[in-house]
């Protein structure tokens, strides 16, 4: 039998697969010649598997280089979006707080300055107005001695003031908030209960760091901004004539003015403020301005 014919045979019994796998492994030779001379410089042998494989190699390696660029370089910063998470935007809100401050203080030092250099210059003007007749006015103290009702009066009103701030409500009173469905807050651990005695007119819930803070009810931000003692904190006005109170948040979601729903995120839990040592949040509640405990309506 011929060589031809063995071929021929061979190339039957093959599989479509193995023609497959044999084609792609077939070599070409790719040579660069001289125009005018035809002589060759350059030659290569490559198959159609080689190339492919090059190619994945060239494109996984494009990719990994362009993932940690972005990953592990500044020009994330560029990326619209990728940026803007909670420790972002605390870092940039902390930055506003501190340069509004500076500029506090410097407008207070320039007036202070200003005022010392009208004093050296004797540029500050005396009084014009002078008394009628050119003395002093005179004032008489007037002792006045209360009546033994009025004194009366004073002392039951003194003796009420000593107990309990929340016995002055009643029943009735409260019973108009009580079929309401408060949202809890923050879910965490109370470490100080409500206690107007020691002037505490809140509760201290402790929980993680960056903690998503909710709407108790329905309402309208009424404060939103930092004070000192308490640090970020917000105030929301709900119907009844009720108001809520989010104190030592680190990020404010919300601004004044803006409507929120029961169980909406409105900050991020926090330590700011001077009167905390460690990542919470203290709540508070009042109606028909006085504070009640949050724990008569809500469970934490």
């Amino acid at each position: 039998m011929k060589y031809s014919e063995i071929r021929s045979v061979e190339q039957k019994q093959e599989t479509a697969f193995q023609r497959l796998l044999r084609k792609l492994k077939f070599k070409y030779r790719l040579v660069v010649m001289n125009d005018e001379t035809y002589e060759e410089r350059y030659s290569l042998k490559l198959s159609q598997l080689n190339l492919f494989t090059a190619l994945g190699i060239v494109t996984i390696s494009l990719i990994l280089i362009t993932t940690w660029v972005i990953a592990f370089t500044p020009l994330k910063e560029y990326i619209p979006g990728y940026s803007n998470d909670v420790s972002m935007r605390r870092t940039i809100i902390q930055l506003a707080e501190k340069i509004d401050s500076l500029e506090k203080d410097a407008s207070g030092k320039k007036l202070l300055l200003e005022n010392i250099r009208q004093i050296i210059d004797g540029g500050v003007r005396r009084d014009s107005i002078k008394p009628r007749g050119g003395e002093k006015p005179q004032t008489q103290a007037t002792k006045l001695n209360p009546s033994s009702d009025e004194a009366k009066f004073r002392q039951e009103v003194e003796q009420q003031d000593r107990y309990d701030i929340n016995e002055r409500f009643s029943t009735s009173r409260l019973s108009e908030i009580s079929n309401y469905y408060f949202f809890t807050p923050l879910k965490g651990r109370l470490t100080t209960v409500f206690n107007p005695a020691e002037r505490h007119y809140g509760l201290d819930i402790v929980a993680p760091r960056n903690e998503s803070v909710k709407a108790t009810l329905d309402g309208t931000v009424i404060f939103a901004g930092w004070t000192s003692e308490s640090g970020h904190v917000i105030h929301i006005q709900h119907a009844n004539n009720l108001v809520s109170v989010y104190e030592h948040n680190a990020v404010l979601l919300k601004k004044e003015g803006q409507t929120v729903k029961a169980g909406e995120a409105i900050a991020i839990t926090g330590n700011s403020g001077e009167l905390t040592t460690a990542p919470h949040l203290h709540f508070e509640l009042w109606y028909d301005g006085k504070p009640i405990d949050p724990r008569d309506f809500m469970v934490f």
